[in-house]
């Protein structure tokens, strides 16, 4: 037997789908040509290719991977094609591909109305602003063939149209995505294999009308609620079954705020909220494993200490059920609310959180200490900051001190801001030597410029059991020489067993290679370094090959 791997059967796929057109071009052009003197029966009895011989269904199954247009056309192959592209398994209707709407439609109801497509496992349909009336009579057909993936997006024109109750009672869908459409309220609702379920800006004419969608879901896995408006809406979404979920609504042109968001799924895994307009947040049945990813204002986008008072009601409730995760993301309004919470109420413990991303201003970074006091256990910790920083003075710089309580941090993430941010802190006064203040990092990830790497000897002195080291440079500050202390870091004697440098710029390539080589000469154990070559790279491995390495078992890996 002969096992194809999934490298061989693309490039299969690939070579059939060109033998259909190469086929499908050389015989129209033969039977164009003036100069064919064979009957057409000849030519297909000469021409007969080892494609033809293959099933229908594999056959549908590639032409299900050309363009609608191409997959029409080859039904003047032959008799046996004739009717064959009816039967593809997968489809992309566009009303762009067409002359005019008629075609569109016309082409559409012929399509659908055929007693010849048995089952359509894949549609994806665009249509534009004109009347929609014949989508009922569509999805009726493709609901009675088997439809698994259903994708929907109306592209231009205000109107929603009303999506046909025989889609709220389809055994075999799977994946249902909807753009710009509207929901009536069914009776009932009967989706026992729908995994996914994407609303994007769809309209509902009551909270039961989606309450019950879900619900009525038994298997959903997958669900994104994107409202184009605040609609004026409460979202509740109760599932046993329903692993991750994405809410995001941020306009607020029609009510000024709206009740809230009402989540019971005790089998989430990631759940991310974008809402700027909902009061409330009730979330029941959280496990530790899930990831938190919000960006919350309760209704209002004044964040200060007499609005958070104001709310204290609603925040009160919604913090405990988010402190048993183990890993969060919040923005920097989010973030404001739960330090000017906390000088109103004690914060609930964050005892599983083993990582943070938050989002701040360099001058909020003296209450993040407040906040890290209530996660014992932080592993991870990413600081992205948000504002102008070259506008900020001594005493907003200052506040990067805070980095002196983070002795417990395995994990850290410093982008190109916060360099940036060092750098005009090391304008101010120089950097302070901080001894083994970054006793417990294991792997450290930095974006900088090339004109910090000076001070990177301090940071790994700092760092006594680093083990991970990634370095991408960005932005294009030159330095005349690069030259690091006589005396190495402890890390680097023994700990340090990867390091990976990436230049993302063009022009960098001896102070990339003057990194590899300090790396290389200095570290004791190193297991393995990584160096992403750029336009000039080919000349890399002719020169590293040269450095003297202190480590015999390290491996240079050139990307």
């Amino acid at each position: 037997m002969t096992v194809i791997t999934y490298a061989s059967k693309s490039a299969f796929k690939n070579l059939c789908l060109n033998f259909v057109l190469h086929n499908y071009h050389m015989r129209m052009g033969r039977e164009s040509s003036k100069q064919a003197r064979y009957p057409i029966r000849l030519i297909l009895r000469l021409k007969r290719d080892r494609l033809s011989q293959l099933p229908d269904t594999l056959i549908c199954h590639i032409l299900s991977h050309l363009p609608i247009k191409e997959t029409v056309t080859t039904s003047v192959l032959s008799t046996r094609w004739k009717n064959l592209w009816l039967k593809v398994p997968s489809l992309e209707l566009i009303f762009s591909i067409f002359p005019n709407f008629n075609a569109f439609k016309s082409f559409g109801d012929s399509f659908f109305d055929s007693n010849r497509v048995s089952s359509i496992n894949n549609l994806k349909l665009y249509f534009d602003e004109h009347d929609a009336s014949y989508l009922t009579s569509w999805i009726n057909a493709f609901v009675t063939r088997n439809i698994q993936r259903l994708y929907v997006r109306r592209v231009r024109g205000n109107y929603f149209h009303e999506l046909p109750l025989s889609l709220y009672v389809c055994d075999t869908l799977v994946s249902l995505k909807l753009f710009h459409l509207t929901l009536v309220n069914p009776e009932f609702v009967s989706l026992p294999c729908l995994k996914i379920m994407h609303l994007n800006y769809v309209w509902f004419p009551n909270d039961a009308t989606f309450e019950r969608l879900v619900a009525s879901c038994p298997v959903l896995e997958d669900l994104k609620i994107d409202v184009l408006w605040n609609d004026g809406r409460v979202y509740r979404v109760q599932s046993r079954s329903l692993k991750r979920l994405r809410l995001l609504r941020s306009s607020s042109m029609v009510f000024d705020s709206v009740p809230g968001v009402v989540i019971d799924a005790p089998l989430l895994c990631y759940l991310r909220i974008s809402d700027h307009v909902s009061e409330t947040y009730i979330v029941s049945n959280l496990k530790s494993n899930a990831k938190l990813d919000i960006h919350l204002d309760f209704g209002s986008e004044d964040c200060g200490e007499t609005s958070v008072s104001s709310r204290r009601s609603h925040i009160r409730s919604f913090l405990p059920a988010i402190s048993k995760v183990m890993d969060l993301t919040i923005s920097e309004n989010i973030f404001k609310v739960i330090h000017h919470y906390s000088n109103l109420a004690p914060l609930p413990q964050f005892d599983n959180m083993s990582r943070l991303h938050v989002t701040l201003r360099v001058s909020e970074l003296k209450w993040l200490p407040n906040f890290l006091e209530c996660c014992p256990n932080l592993k991870s910790l990413i600081v992205a900051f948000n504002g102008d920083f070259e506008k900020m003075g001594s005493e907003e710089m200052n506040q990067i001190s805070f980095l002196l309580g983070m002795t417990r941090i395995v994990d850290m993430t410093i982008f190109m801001y916060t360099s940036k941010v060092i750098r005009h802190y090391s304008l101010l006064e120089p950097l302070p030597q901080f001894g083994y203040m970054f006793g417990y990092m294991s792997h450290m990830h930095v974006t900088l410029s090339m004109s910090l790497i000076k001070w990177l000897p301090i940071f790994l002195e700092s760092c006594p059991k680093l083990k991970s080291l990634v370095l991408v440079f960005l932005g294009c500050e030159k330095i005349n020489q690069l030259s690091f202390s006589s005396v190495n870091p402890k890390c680097l004697l023994s700990s340090l067993e990867f390091v990976e440098l990436d230049a993302q710029i063009m022009g960098f390539d001896e102070e990339l290679l003057n990194l590899a080589k300090y790396f290389l000469e200095n570290s004791s154990i190193l297991q393995k370094i990584t160096v992403h070559r750029n336009i000039h790279g080919s000349t890399y491995e002719g020169l590293i090959s040269k450095f003297r390495r202190r480590s015999r078992l390290c491996q240079v890996i050139l990307i």
